[in-house]
């Protein structure tokens, strides 16, 4: 990179520390952490891990983002300035090599900021639901799925978040049906709303002796996780909860599956991944109770019985991105136009490029 070139990327980044500068109230982080602290001093604190976790995520970005790693980012960028005034009147290679990569360091973890200053939304500080089915009963769009579900997985241990299946049910020929991942973390809602909508995927099938082209489809649907605060309510005689514990002979088998269905909308929740039952009980009604919220928000109602089961639209049905494996490679936003030939990142969970140019054509924003 030649120093013209170092000197634009460096006002680039300036102008981003600038924007994040103006969210620093001291004494509003102040009074924050000091009543984040009385909370985590409650005996009853760890009762909910999630929520626990959550706020734990926030004391974290208030000390260690809004405040230490600001000041980490400032002092790089005064050492970046202070090397390129060196390198106007000095030829020296080692100098320029350490500037860059400093410049490159710098870049990465801006780049989630510049995302964050795009989330103006109050769920967007939220945690989400991921869900991802196959389009299709086959061994294909099944495959297809489970690849896109350990791509979100990826994605959230990449950006240090709490990732959890919560839900899954396994396909005939391999893969998945479906999954329901549960990121816990800052920002996420935000940062994945982007994805909700028809993937499909262009390969040579895996699957086929004959080697031919292969188009396979699966839905992900994006919702924030429900503020507990909000104490959702949902009618009994809505809900009907199937529940099976048995025992084979002498051996102490168990299955502790909980299925949640609510009759006036259809949606049917199924989770098996904790260890007792009574936690997959409150881990469907939980789910249950984001997927109602949601609908009550998409609808403008303000009770979970006022929900129109046929007024619910789901955005999921619209294809948003396309993966071709073969005969070249790429992956394209259908909705932004955004493209790279680097699939196999993409399909490890590097998505950035695609979820910060949604949210910029979003809010009309573009460099």
């Amino acid at each position: 990179m030649e120093l013209p070139k170092i000197k634009r990327e460096v006002e680039r980044l300036a102008n981003i520390l600038g924007k994040a500068e103006d969210c620093l109230d001291q004494g509003e982080l102040t009074v924050r952490i000091q009543k984040l602290d009385k909370i985590i001093a409650q005996s009853n604190f760890w009762k909910n891990p999630g929520t626990a976790y959550q706020l734990l995520q926030e004391i974290e970005y208030f000390i260690f983002y809004r405040q230490e790693k600001y000041r980490r980012w400032c002092a790089i960028l005064e050492d970046i300035k202070a090397a390129l005034e060196l390198l106007e009147s000095s030829n020296d290679e080692q100098l320029l090599q350490e500037t860059q990569l400093n410049l490159r360091h710098l870049q990465q973890e801006l780049e989630t900021i510049e995302i964050q200053q795009l989330l103006s939304d109050p769920d967007d500080q939220m945690g989400t639901l991921v869900t991802i089915a196959a389009e299709g009963d086959g061994a294909e769009a099944q495959d297809w799925a489970y690849v896109l579900m350990r791509l979100y997985w990826n994605w959230g241990k990449n950006h240090n978040y709490q990732v959890h299946l919560v839900e899954i049910v396994d396909g005939d020929g391999g893969g998945i049906n479906y999954a329901t991942l549960e990121i816990v973390g800052r920002y996420v809602y935000g940062f994945l709303k982007s994805e909700t909508g028809i993937h499909q995927l262009q390969r040579i099938s895996p699957f086929n002796a004959n080697g031919n082209l292969q188009t396979s489809l699966a839905r992900v649907e994006v919702i924030p996780i429900l503020d507990e605060s909000l104490n959702l309510e949902i009618p009994e005689k809505d809900l009907e909860i199937t529940k099976w514990r048995w025992h084979d002979g002498g051996v102490n088998r168990s299955e502790t599956w909980v299925k949640v269905f609510h009759i006036p909308t259809g949606i049917t929740i199924f989770c098996d991944q904790e260890r007792s039952q009574m936690h997959n009980h409150e881990q469907a009604l939980a789910i249950l109770k984001s997927k109602l919220w949601a609908l009550m928000q998409s609808q403008g109602v303000q009770d979970v019985t006022a929900i129109q089961p046929s007024r619910i639209k789901s955005l999921s049905e619209k294809p948003i991105r396309e993966y071709i494996l073969h005969p070249y490679t790429r992956a394209k936003d259908l909705r932004t136009h955004v493209e790279t030939t680097s699939v196999r990142k993409v399909l490890n969970g590097n998505i950035d490029l695609f979820i910060k140019a949604y949210l910029q054509q979003q809010y009309q924003i573009w460099e």
